[in-house]
């Protein structure tokens, strides 16, 4: 698939020369620092070294007294607290975080994970009576309950509390709940907004903690709290930055057991950044929840002895091993209908449903089909007699917004900008198909449906050294909107070694004409130029940096994310 390249926009000289200056590094470095914000010293320091004295003031979020005095309260009055998460890596984590540390000073308090099957997303009528019949008189719910007013109803009526820390954006009404955290609140005057789940909750237990215990308790969890930003795909900038750089010390220097387990279990040797935890520690806490019950998920993470900790990770490294099963055949499946069709092949989104799909694996499917296709897509399944469905988005394209727009034909959905969940009923499938079509045919262009690929600054061969590398390693960790830096080099030509690996991918050693620089190189999914590689023709290349290690030697080499012939 054709790429497009869109080139951010460069520093003027004299904005580069100054900000080289003051911080004294390399004027592509300083280009790239500066189309992130960064424009002068005290900016530059507070991204380079950040503290947790930076994190901003949990009580600025709008209700978190509230729910700090409730929290407070039910403590002192011994009643049963329960913590009430989603099943996704987002929801179990910050599960795991609220639950260990009301746990290690208050034993009255458990935890519940809806069933993705049997009671779908968010707080459930289940859940509902489940904390009645057990006797709990608070409910704190993480990564969900913006939208549950009618649940939030219920429970009052049962005698049950609520504290809601969600980071979703709210429907028409906030729910009549004790306390409300969600700083995507039109009231809520907090300075960051895009707090994960798990942060959310992690801004709970640091505002309790500063009232009634010590702060510095908190900063132990926050293994987790970069498990869910990175698995969550939310922006590492501002308060997430932070959150993520501790969090990542954290876990790479002395993780907590279940995650340490899992770090064995798929054989990590090396330091995780967010990239790692994306591709190997999320996936395998997901599958909890995705082939089984998200509760094994929770347990693992709260788990306080390795040995029961590798005993829980290696049951939910099997359940990853039946989910990567199914989504690779519903994901078979899926291109299969597409491409048997010639309206779905031709059309500007793609809505497949298919009644005996596993709803645990759909969202996963849908992203697949985003890459293929690079369309707007959503994948629908049954399940307890509805229709039930993940979707995914492609750049600039609203996906929340446009599901929004057939609300009266759903009977739930929630989401963000790029990726969203919907349920509705049989009778109303072809309708919705056939508005999602049209809404995404109206908003596309063809531009839009062309995959970008963003280039922050042109250097050539000879300016990549290791003092380059050593600094580019410093603007870590790289994430949405602080993305690990693309590079633009032509005039590249295949020196020697060229070769394909798996019948996808290539491998050779780059050179760049008018320099004596040489690097191992690497193109994922680009095949298809081996021929013209092969017959000597210049071309050019964006690229990002990595490090390869081999028989204990460390070198610098290129990713190549995709080329174009001179």
């Amino acid at each position: 698939m054709q790429k497009r390249w869109i080139y951010k926009p460069l520093p003027t000289p004299e904005e580069v020369e100054t900000l080289s200056n003051s911080i004294n590094v390399n004027p592509h470095l300083s280009s790239v620092l500066w189309q992130r914000g960064i424009r002068d010293f005290d900016t530059a320091k507070n991204f380079f070294r950040p503290l947790l004295s930076q994190l901003h003031d949990p009580f600025l979020l709008k209700d978190m007294d509230h729910a700090v005095q409730r929290l407070k309260v039910a403590i002192d009055q011994n009643e049963k607290i329960l913590i009430y998460g989603d099943y996704d890596v987002d929801g179990t984590t910050a599960v795991a975080l609220v639950y260990s540390y009301l746990k290690r000073f208050y034993p009255h308090c458990d935890f519940y994970i809806p069933d993705r099957y049997a009671e779908g997303y968010g707080v459930s009528e289940a859940g509902i009576i489940w904390a009645e019949e057990n006797k709990f008189s608070l409910i704190i719910a993480l990564d969900l309950g913006i939208k549950a007013s009618d649940m939030v109803t219920l429970a009052r009526h049962k005698g049950i509390d609520f504290i809601i820390c969600d980071h979703h954006l709210p429907g028409g009404e906030i729910p009549n709940a004790v306390a409300v955290l969600d700083p995507k609140r039109e009231d809520c005057n907090y300075p960051f907004q895009e707090l994960s789940g798990c942060g959310l909750g992690f801004k709970l237990i640091q505002a309790f903690a500063q009232k009634f215990r010590k702060e510095e308790e908190v900063y132990e969890y926050l293994d987790l709290v970069v498990v869910s930003i990175a698995s969550d795909i939310v922006p590492i900038i501002g308060e997430n930055r932070i959150l993520a750089y501790f969090g990542l010390q954290k876990l790479n220097q002395n993780p907590r057991p279940g995650l340490k387990a899992l770090k064995d279990i798929a054989a990590i040797k090396s330091d995780l950044d967010i990239s790692g935890i994306v591709f190997t520690l999320g996936p395998r806490i997901n599958a909890a929840g995705r082939v089984a019950h998200a509760r094994g998920a929770v347990e693992l993470l709260i788990a306080e002895n390795e040995e029961g900790a590798n005993q829980l990770a290696e049951k939910i490294n099997l359940k990853n091993d039946l989910r990567r099963e199914f989504d690779l055949s519903i994901t078979e499946e899926a291109i299969a209908m597409i491409e048997g069709n010639e309206t779905l092949r031709n059309a500007k989104s793609t809505v497949l449903f298919k009644e005996t799909w596993h709803k645990g694996v759909i969202g996963i499917v849908a992203a697949r089909c985003v890459e293929k296709y690079y369309r707007p897509t959503v994948i629908l399944t049954e399940s307890n007699d509805k229709i039930t469905g993940s979707a995914r988005s492609v750049k600039d394209f609203d996906l929340y917004k446009a599901i929004d727009s057939c609300s009266d034909l759903l009977e739930k959905y929630g989401g963000h900008k790029y990726a969203a969940g919907l349920t509705l009923d049989r009778s109303n499938l072809q309708a919705f198909q056939q508005r999602f079509e049209q809404i995404a045919s109206a908003a596309l262009t063809e531009e839009m449906l062309t995959p970008v690929v963003e280039i922050d600054v042109p250097v050539k061969f000879d300016l990549i050294t290791t003092k380059f590398n050593t600094l580019l390693k410093q603007m870590a960790p790289f994430g949405p909107e602080n993305l690990n830096p693309v590079f633009e080099a032509r005039n590249i030509f295949v020196m020697d070694s060229l070769s394909s690996f798996k019948d996808r991918h290539l491998r050779f050693l780059a050179g760049q004409a008018g320099t004596n620089t040489t690097f191992n190189a690497v193109a994922f999914d680009l095949m298809e130029h081996y021929e013209r590689l092969a017959s000597g023709e210049y071309f050019r290349i964006a690229f990002t940096l990595e490090e390869n290690t081999y028989n204990g030697i460390t070198s610098l080499q290129i990713r190549i994310k995709d080329l174009k012939f001179e």
